[in-house]
């Protein structure tokens, strides 16, 4: 090769690194359009299920939502394999798909019976065209006219391949600091006919609460390892937050001004509704009621299909904290699902030094939702609580993860998930 020749093909290489190096991270449940709203992935028929199928099944979860520019357009999805801390894998993606790598969503509606106009998208994943061939976690992208780099949306979803079996139990902490305040999980993992060398390496585990991924507990080492039983019953590890039960607001008539709305105001092309100001439960006695945890559902009393025939309204929210004063080096959020989970600028409410209250407001589209306030210290972000304490006796969902790696594989699988509820009872309104 000549030397010219070289150094072209040098300068090419590295101006193709320090672009790809350049371009931001794909982050797992973001929309990077503004034009998108009420994304929802979840198992088919349930829309308050984490997405999770089982490899080599029918099983299938459902794709939805909005563009509020009421056109129509091309969107496209995919699938990317990725490792147990949602970072993609280096593998083709005809190592982990069969069929077409890129399917269209053909399956819209325009929206009626509602003052905004939007194009709903569905579709029902996996594609007979186009599926996963092994299990893990996998980063669903859609995006606009076939070209990956003009990304609407990306949404988790988990393919199980069930190897190992799961027993879990809550137990309240051994702790004096914690023993009112928090709830410990504990659990072993059978891996019977699994081939591992070293179960303690290979096997990793990942715990979400709610179905929320702000939070996880990662890196737990098993207590025990008996044969192929793996044991979890630490203190330090897995003891969670146990909260209080979510607020809710139901939605789903904007006409019909339910308990937690204050007023209303329907002008001629567009609703806003405001909800009745919040304050602190912290000092306020536990009181056990059925909630979503921290979910929503899209929902209608006025139509037949919420998903087309939903209206959207901006819903104006209202926190009182204790003297009408501020927190001192602290911001406040608004939580939930309804807010994607994020601490973003869009979720921190702010203060309204002439009313002494935090606001808020955001463009939901009819339904039941549930939510809750997260004060965030601003000199360290890590340090974050709910502002109505923590009670034992909460109703929470858990959902245990694992994942198993061999020496030579060059991705995560994973082998099991399970679900425990720390409340089998659930009783009526009750202390």
């Amino acid at each position: 090769m000549y030397p010219g020749k070289r150094l072209i093909k040098y300068l090419l290489i590295n101006i193709f690194l320090i672009f790809n190096y350049c371009v931001p991270a794909q982050v797992a449940d973001s929309i990077y359009k503004s034009n998108i709203k009420t994304v929802r992935l979840h198992n088919y028929g349930n829309q308050l299920s984490l997405p999770v199928i089982n490899l080599n099944t029918n099983d299938q979860v459902e794709l939805h939502f909005d563009d509020l520019q009421g056109d129509v357009k091309y969107y496209y999805y995919t699938f990317q394999l990725c490792d147990k801390d949602w970072t993609p894998v280096n593998l083709s993606q005809f190592d982990y798909l069969k069929g077409f790598t890129q399917m269209r969503i053909n399956n819209y509606r325009f929206s009626s019976i509602a003052f905004t106009k939007y194009t709903h998208y569905q579709a029902i994943l996996p594609d007979k065209n186009s599926y996963p061939i092994r299990s893990g976690n996998y980063l669903l992208k859609v995006f606009l006219d076939g070209d990956t780099s003009k990304l609407a949306f990306t949404k988790r979803l988990l393919v199980v391949d069930n190897k190992a079996t799961i027993a879990a139990r809550i137990t309240q902490p051994f702790s004096p600091q914690y023993f009112r305040t928090h709830q410990r999980l504990e659990f072993n993992v059978n891996i019977n006919g699994l081939n591992t060398f070293s179960a303690a390496q290979q096997i990793k585990i990942v715990v979400l609460q709610n179905n929320r991924w702000d939070n996880t507990v990662t890196n737990i080492a098993p207590t025990f390892v008996r044969g192929n039983s793996l044991e979890y019953n630490t203190e330090n590890n897995l003891i969670f937050p146990a909260g209080k039960e979510w607020r809710w607001l139901d939605l789903r008539d904007f006409h019909l001004q339910t308990d937690r709305v204050k007023s209303a105001e329907y002008k001629k092309n567009s609703t806003e509704i405001f909800v009745r100001t919040d304050i602190e439960r912290s000092t306020e006695r536990y009181v056990y009621y059925r909630d979503i945890n921290g979910m929503y559902s899209v929902e209608t009393t006025q139509s037949i299909n919420p998903f087309w025939q939903s209206d959207y309204a901006s819903v104006h929210f209202t926190f009182l904290p204790p003297d009408s004063t501020a927190y001192r080096d602290k911001d406040i959020y608004l939580f939930g699902q309804l807010t994607n989970y994020a601490f973003t600028d869009s979720t921190k409410m702010q203060f309204n030094a002439a009313k002494g209250v935090y606001e808020t407001h955001l463009f939901l589209k009819q339904g039941y939702y549930n939510y809750t306030y997260i004060v965030v210290d601003k000199n360290n972000f890590a340090n974050r609580q709910e502002v109505d304490g923590n009670y034992f006796e909460a109703e929470n969902v858990y959902t245990i993860l694992v994942y198993y790696k061999s020496f030579t594989a060059r991705s995560d699988e994973l082998i099991g998930a399970a679900t425990i509820d720390s409340r089998t009872d659930k009783p009526g309104f009750g202390y």
